[in-house]
């Protein structure tokens, strides 16, 4: 069975599950993307590793699966989502150790998450793509009126760039990471408009 690469696009608040998030991930050769639903602490994760500019005081589990890892000389290889059954995506990931290759069955969110600390390639089968890729007309998730105040950032306009540079800081403290990307993207969108 052939596979094909993903890559993750983005993590949105989920629309159709409270307190879950949608993390989208792109076909790489083509124009399908997967949403999974993930959860809040795996979705912070999976935010974590993907914005190098957001630190975390403390190792999330992940990091710390990931120094173990590397401790015991084991390497991520490559994360395949194998199949979808009732609704939830199963994970495999391919490790090495002593050039030993063993498959390791796991939670898709956790797998990527974990991917994207070793900085392994992302996978999935033809068929899995073929029942749950969709593709959109926009580069965007559909925001519902209920969760447009959720992504917005029109609350933080009133906010000084330094206020919100504050803001990080404390979000950061809290380990509300989430929060402080909102700020992050607030910061970037007032820099690049400021360039035009």
């Amino acid at each position: 069975m052939s596979l094909i690469e993903l890559r993750v696009n983005r993590i949105s608040y989920s629309q159709n599950q409270s307190g879950a998030y949608a993390m989208v991930l792109d076909e790489v050769d083509g124009k399908r993307k997967l949403p999974v639903v993930i959860g809040e602490f795996e979705a912070q994760s999976v935010a974590v590793a993907l914005d190098k500019d957001i630190k975390p005081h403390r190792p999330f589990t992940h990091d710390l699966f990931k120094n173990f890892a590397y401790r015991f000389d084991i390497v991520i290889k490559r994360v395949i989502i194998t199949k979808l059954v009732d609704g939830v995506f199963y994970s495999s990931l391919i490790c090495e150790r002593d050039k030993i290759e063993e498959i390791i069955d796991s939670r898709t969110s956790d797998a990527i998450a974990l991917a994207l600390r070793f900085k392994a390639p992302i996978f999935t089968h033809e068929n899995v793509l073929d029942q749950a890729g969709v593709i959109f007309d926009k580069d965007d998730i559909p925001v519902t009126d209920e969760t447009k105040d959720e992504l917005s950032h029109t609350e933080y306009s009133d906010l000084s760039t330094q206020e919100l540079e504050e803001a990080i800081k404390k979000a950061v403290k809290k380990e509300d990471y989430e929060m402080a990307a909102r700020f992050r993207d607030e910061i970037s969108k007032r820099a690049n408009k400021s360039d035009k």
